[in-house]
């Protein structure tokens, strides 16, 4: 069902449910709707909402089925690296079943504990189920009222057939997208599904086809409000088959793609075990063919490279950083749903936004007040009532503007709240602002109302009759209504004839003030000698107090963030469901370009290859619906894009969930937006935005540093590996080919380094801090991967330079000592401490000294001190190490000033060779 095509279905049989789906029913008058649907003003039998309620199902939105948690957990190990790892697990305890080797049940129980905590952190991470279509269904109307065999009766909601006839009061949730057959002054709150702030006044005449969702006055739809009065409507749409049925849909359709990063791991994944294979079956060749070497020997050392190659940490560390990022953005108002969208953040490049309560205080304040031929300006924001009133940029007298603000506060229906409510005022925004602004004079609004006419659609205006000594009649209202009742106006404090150059002034200024996207109210009033005349008797003969106009006024902090998202290279782009002036108006204030503005109507008219061409230049959306929101997106998302979309309503829905990052609304937002988002704005606020994206560019930068790092140190360990293995098969035939324990290191004295070199140091990596001017650089290009061109060449000379220092410790020691176990503890020990310290080379790339991350500090620490343990305790037994001599560590020494050497030179040409090829 399309947003311009809503869903009817037939009765029990009667009528085609495919074609009745095409009818546009806010354009068929009153009398069509029974017809069509097979019913009448005394509704359904029970016997034929039966059948209809078996043709068509209960009225209650689908849920996916849900993802148990087991098959969660286990789609943690699912993953090229795991198997490799998992392999190499039970050949380690599988060479225990032949003559004369052991099983290595360390090595196992390592790799399988170290699997099983990476598991257990892919779990929490993913086992954030999406409840969008539960939300759905829980924001339904509970039960309804609707004409049963010719009477009134209550049902549950979900009972709700096509062709009932429902009955709709103050305060009700609108159980089905239903036509109106009459409206008593009805409003309804459709913010959720359209995005329009203001309430919508309906009545049962018919619109036209291609009026807008926002604009079809003549419908009600479901999980809307009924703000104001009542009404009485006919079921067109049932479940599926509604407005909000639609956006489940597309929510259901909707896929969870992987973030680039997530694909550049898994891609670096297969790549990393693709090579392990290749290494072995090398390695296995040369051991096997050239040195006869024993199978279950090429096996251990098969066990060796696949440990030493695969960076077993690698997943751990992404989350732990992604949560360590998601817990700064919480500090920030920014609460993060989906872990990887906060690497994402960093790349965001177009920041798609609302209006309402994003940009603006989603909270009307009257900004103008029109009287005696003088405007004056009202400051001050929101609900607050600090402010005050001035005539050409000076603070004026109350005494000019005492009557018509007084009237605001009389005529109306919103009261202050206890000041235990987080809220300010209940009651319609619009009279709540009505309210400030007479604050702000110091106004006394007590009163005893006497009668109220109220407001409809049709009259556009209300009055209350009150006893002010005498009893006075005020009235609110449309500008142009009001004026209608009035003869007389007042003017500087006197009242005089409304003449018609008069009422043209007056006319001039209304005009004034809607085009600049205020929201208009004109006032009256006149003393009423009898409260119990007639409404037309009391509503005629009116004295003209004023206007007062208002606006959702923007964020004070908005402007300056919008600023520096477009110093960071991110373009900011509103969508809104508001009208275009309104929408040009707030656009102008905080910064955008408000020519070229488009609606929703205007994007329906081009074509996708149109489209692509107007998104990069267009900077304000206004009337959109659902589909809208989703083409615009799309259209940015093909241009290559990095998307963020904000939005808090169920129609914003489809196109968070589709965005590279959603963003959802905390305060104001519905279940159905914050479960279709990747992160919840805790304050409502645009500028959390701009924070969000600093601290994700923050996270990447972490991201890459740990990569760099992790990736550097496997590439050595492989390479020592892989070169000593065949070195050693050469210079140590006879030691090598026979001895299950001869060699480079043992997997335990990998899984070791790699637990406490790659996972401390690693870990303490995520809470390093941003680098100064982290907005002042473009976001990176949308095919830019993680690893680029320059870190994969420093992986690879690392990894040569360490090879080269630590293979030369090794076989200098097993010449000088003829003992393995001693050669392997000083390569195992130069190791651990060359890792350490390369994490500050890496940071030192940044900017960052090693004193402004306490938490690394004391990672390397702890690495030192838990390896020296190893060292020096009982536990170098369970490692098969020796204390190194005096003598021994003179050579680590020796090995790592040579490392330190080798590394500073080989990066001083590497950024030369770099520099020469891009320029």
């Amino acid at each position: 069902m399309s947003p311009t095509e809503p869903s009817g279905q037939g009765d029990g049989g009667s009528t085609d449910e495919e074609e009745t789906r095409s009818v546009a029913w806010h354009n068929l008058p009153v009398d069509e709707i029974f017809d069509q649907v097979d019913t009448s003003e005394e509704g359904l039998t029970a016997e034929a909402a039966q059948t209809r309620l078996e043709e068509y199902g209960p009225n209650e939105i689908h849920e996916e089925e849900d993802i148990s948690p087991l098959k969660i957990f286990l789609a943690q190990f699912q993953d090229f690296l795991i198997y490799i790892l998992i392999f190499a697990a039970l050949l380690s305890l599988g060479v225990g079943l032949f003559p004369g080797y052991t099983p290595h049940y360390v090595d196992a129980a390592l790799i399988f504990l170290i699997l099983l905590a990476n598991g257990i952190f892919g779990f929490v991470q993913d086992y954030q189920a999406e409840k969008s279509l539960e939300a759905l269904r829980e924001m339904s109307a509970p039960e309804a009222t609707v004409v049963r065999d010719g009477e009134k009766i209550t049902v549950e909601s979900t009972e709700i057939v096509p062709g009932d006839v429902v009955f709709l009061e103050q305060g009700d949730a609108v159980p089905a997208d239903a036509r109106l057959i009459e409206a008593n002054s009805l409003e309804t709150n459709e913010s959720a599904l359209t995005g329009e702030s203001s309430n919508v006044s309906k009545a049962v005449d018919a619109v036209d086809t291609d009026t807008p969702l926002a604009e079809r006055t003549g419908m009600v739809y479901m999980n809307t409000s009924v703000a104001r009065g009542r009404g009485t409507a006919v079921v067109v749409g049932t479940g599926m088959h509604t407005e909000v049925g639609s956006i489940a849909t597309q929510i259901q359709e909707a896929e969870d793609e992987p973030t680039p990063f997530q694909e550049e791991v898994n891609h670096l994944g297969k790549q990393i075990g693709y090579g392990v294979i290749g290494l072995i079956a090398l390695v296995a060749v040369v051991q096997y063919f050239l040195t006869a070497a024993n199978p279950l020997t090429v096996l251990l050392v098969g066990v060796t490279l696949a440990v030493a190659a695969v960076p077993e940490g690698l997943p751990a560390v992404v989350t732990f950083t992604l949560a360590l990022g998601s817990r700064r953005l919480a500090d920030r108002n920014a609460l993060v749903r989906r872990l990887p969208v906060v690497e994402s953040l960093g790349s965001v490049d177009v920041i798609v936004t609302d209006k309402t309560g994003t940009l603006t205080e989603n909270k009307m304040t009257v900004r103008r007040v029109y009287t005696s031929g003088e405007t004056y300006t009202v400051t001050g924001t929101g609900t607050k009532t600090e402010g005050e009133f001035q005539l050409d940029g000076e603070s004026t007298d109350m005494a000019q503007l005492e009557s018509v603000l007084r009237c605001g506060a009389v005529c109306n229906n919103a009261e202050r709240a206890p000041e235990s409510e987080e809220q300010d005022f209940f009651g319609d925004p619009t009279e709540a602002a009505l309210l400030v602004s007479a604050a702000k004079a110091g106004i006394d609004v007590e009163h005893d109302r006497i009668r109220e006419i109220p407001f409809s659609s049709e009259r556009k205006r209300m009055t209350v009759l009150v006893d002010d000594d005498p009893v006075t009649a005020y009235m609110k209202g449309a500008p142009e209504e009001v004026l209608d009742h009035c003869d007389r106006v007042i003017e500087d404090g006197e009242v005089s004839e409304l003449t018609d150059a008069k009422r043209e002034e007056i006319l001039e200024a209304n005009r004034t003030f809607a085009a600049d996207a205020l929201r208009v109210l004109g006032f009256a009033s006149k003393d009423v000698d009898d409260p119990d005349a007639s409404d037309d008797s009391i509503e005629s003969g009116m004295v003209f107090l004023g206007l007062q106009g208002m606006l959702d006024p923007a964020r004070d902090e908005v402007p300056e963030a919008v600023a520096d998202c477009r110093n960071a290279g991110i373009r900011v782009v509103m969508v809104t469901g508001d009208n275009v002036e309104t929408a040009k108006a707030i656009g102008e204030e905080v910064g955008f370009d408000p020519e070229g503005a488009m609606t929703g109507r205007d994007v329906e008219d081009l074509s996708e290859d149109e489209l692509r061409e107007t998104v990069e230049d267009v900077e304000v959306f206004a009337r959109v619906n659902p589909g809208h929101k989703v083409r615009v997106l799309e259209a940015l998302q093909a241009n290559d894009h990095n998307v963020a979309m904000t939005g808090d309503g169920v129609n914003d829905a489809p196109a968070l969930r589709n965005a590279d990052v959603g963003i959802s609304m905390g305060i104001r937002g519905t279940d159905v937006a914050q479960q279709a988002s990747d992160m919840v704005l805790q304050d409502d606020n645009f500028a959390t935005i701009r924070d969000a994206i600093a601290e994700g560019r923050g996270i990447f930068d972490n991201i890459r540093k740990f990569v760099n790092y992790l990736l550097s140190a496997n590439a050595g360990e492989v390479l020592v590996v892989f070169i000593g293995v065949l070195i050693g098969t050469f210079l140590f035939p006879d030691l090598f080919a026979e001895q299950s324990e001869a060699l480079i290191l043992t997997p335990v004295m990998l899984l070791w380094i790699n637990l406490v070199t790659d996972g401390l140091p690693a870990l303490a990596l995520g809470a390093d801090p941003k680098t100064d001017g982290i907005l002042d650089r473009p976001p990176r290009e949308s095919d830019e991967s993680v690893i680029n061109r320059r870190m994969m060449a420093s992986i690879a000379m690392i990894g040569g330079v360490m090879t080269v220092t630590g293979l030369a410790l090794f076989f200098y020691g097993l010449l000088t000592v003829t003992d393995l176990i001693r050669a392997q503890t000083v390569l195992f020990t130069f190791l651990v401490v060359v890792e350490v310290v390369r994490i500050q080379v890496i940071r030192s790339r940044y900017g960052l000294s090693l004193l402004s991350n306490r938490w690394l500090i004391g990672a390397i620490a702890m690495t030192l001190l838990l390896q020296l343990l190893v060292l020096y305790t009982p536990l170098n037994e369970f490692f098969a190490v020796q204390p190194p001599s005096i003598e021994e560590w003179v050579w680590i020494g020796i090995a790592f000033i040579g490392f330190l050497v080798l590394n500073l030179g080989m990066s001083e040409l590497l950024d030369r060779v770099l520099a020469t090829s891009n320029g």
